[in-house]
C-alpha cells in the first residue's frame, strides 16, 4: 500500500504578510500543495493522509471547491483528511455540507472514529478538533482489531494544549503506520512507523531547514513499512546566513559577500543574515541595496570595532577617555555582556570623534 503523508498546508496563509513578497508566499504554499497531488499520480499512490491544518482557518465554500478539484484529479487515491486546531469543525462549518469527491474522506468527529478501504485492505483511523485547544492525549485509548487489515492512525498535536503526547506513548500506539500534524518541522519519533511530516512550505523564519512530505510503502503481507522516504518539496526556504568581518571589510567587500551567497543559493529564497567579527571602528555597514533587492528579513550587525584598549589607555591615562575605559572595560572582554560591550564601543568612539572635532 503506497500512500502519502503530510499535514499543516495552511492553505489561505499569507506568510511573511507584511514583506513585498508575501502574496507570492501564499502562492507558494499552494504550488506546493499542487506538486503533492501530482505525486500522487505520478507514484501511484492509494492514501494521501493529510494529518490537520489543510486550511490555515476556517475555510469557505470556494476553498473546498478549488481543494476538492484538486482531489478529484487523482480518484485512484483515497484522500483521508483530519482537521486540526485552524481548521477545527464549528456548529457553522462549510466542512460539515460539503460534498467532496468520492475519493474524499474528511474524518468529522471529535471522537476516534474508522475509514476501511477493502481495495486495500487498509483501516484510517483519526478524529477532529472541534475546539482550538485539546488537552487530553485521545489516541492512546484508540485500539485497532485484530482484524489482518493494514491499521494507520491520523492525529494532530503535541504540546500541553494540543493534544498532550509524550515520546513513549507514541512508540507504543500498536499501528502500522502514525501519521501526525502539528510540528511544521519533519521529526520522524519512530524510525518508518511514527512520524511528524511537517509543512510542506515553511511558514516563518523560524521554520528553516527541509520542508516537503513523506512517500512511504507498507507491505501488504507483513504491514510493515518497507520503505519511507522524506520528499523535499518547498519552493522557498528560509536561510540563516552568517558572514564574518576583519578590520579590513569594507561595505562594498561585505556587500559583494552577501549578494555572491544569495545568487548562489537562490534569490527567491528568504534571508536572515548575521555579522560577526571585528570591523574598523570607521566602517558602518549599510546593506540597503540588498535589503531594497532581495529577501532579507532580518539583519543582525554583532560586529565589534576593533579597537585596542590598551593603547587608546595609554594615550589618555587621566582624562575622560582613560576614566571611561577603566570604568567599563573588563580584565577579559568576554565575560562583557551584549550590552555593556556597546555603551563601551559607542562612547569610547563618541569620545574619540568629539576630540577630533566630531569627525
Amino acid at each position: 500500500m503506497r500512500f502519502i503523508h503530510t499535514s499543516d498546508v495552511n492553505w489561505g496563509m499569507v506568510p511573511d504578510s507584511d514583506q513585498a513578497w508575501g502574496k507570492d508566499r501564499a502562492n507558494d504554499i499552494k504550488t506546493t500543495f499542487r506538486k503533492i497531488i501530482e505525486k500522487c499520480r505520478d507514484f501511484s499512490v492509494d492514501c494521501l493522509f493529510i494529518a490537520g491544518n489543510l486550511f490555515h482557518r476556517q475555510p469557505m465554500n470556494k476553498d473546498l471547491q478549488e481543494l476538492n478539484y484538486l482531489f478529484s484529479s487523482i480518484p485512484s487515491t483515497h484522500v483521508v483528511i483530519i482537521s486540526g486546531e485552524n481548521d477545527r469543525i464549528s456548529s457553522n462549518s462549510a466542512l460539515l455540507s460539503f460534498n467532496w469527491s468520492a475519493n474524499v474522506t474528511w474524518i468529522l468527529g471529535d471522537k476516534p472514529e474508522s475509514v476501511y478501504f477493502d481495495d486495500i485492505n487498509t483501516k484510517v483511523y483519526g478524529f477532529s478538533y472541534h475546539t482550538r485547544e485539546l488537552k487530553e492525549t485521545v489516541i492512546d485509548t484508540i485500539e485497532p482489531e485484530n482484524d489482518g487489515h493494514i491499521h494507520i492512525l491520523l492525529a494532530h498535536g503535541g504540546d500541553q494544549d494540543h493534544m498532550p503526547v509524550d515520546v513513549e506513548t507514541l512508540a507504543k500506539l500498536p499501528f502500522d503506520y502514525v501519521a501526525l500534524g502539528y510540528l511544521h518541522k519533519p521529526v520522524e519519533i519512530v524510525e518508518r512507523r511514527v512520524i511528524y511530516s511537517g509543512s510542506p512550505e515553511p511558514l516563518d523564519l523560524s521554520e528553516t531547514g527541509p520542508h516537503g512530505f513523506y512517500f512511504g510503502d507498507i507491505n501488504p503481507i507483513t504491514h510493515k513499512v518497507q520503505r519511507l522516504t522524506f520528499m523535499d518539496a518547498s519552493r522557498v526556504s528560509y536561510i540563516p546566513l552568517e558572514f564574518k568581518v576583519t578590520d579590513k571589510t569594507s561595505n562594498d567587500v561585505l556587500t559583494g559577500r552577501i549578494l555572491s551567497e544569495i545568487k548562489a543559493k537562490g534569490t527567491d529564497n528568504i534571508y536572515m543574515l548575521r555579522i560577526s567579527g571585528k570591523r574598523n571602528p570607521d566602517v558602518r555597514f549599510n546593506l540597503a541595496s540588498i535589503t531594497h533587492e532581495y529577501r532579507v528579513v532580518s539583519i543582525h550587525d554583532d560586529s565589534e570595532p576593533q579597537y585596542d584598549f590598551a593603547a587608546i589607555y595609554k594615550e589618555h591615562p587621566s582624562d575622560i577617555i582613560g576614566f571611561y575605559i577603566r570604568k567599563l572595560l573588563r580584565e577579559d572582554p568576554d565575560d562583557m555582556s551584549y550590552v555593556e560591550k556597546k555603551a563601551l564601543y559607542y562612547g569610547i568612539n563618541a569620545l574619540l570623534k568629539s576630540q577630533k572635532g566630531g569627525r
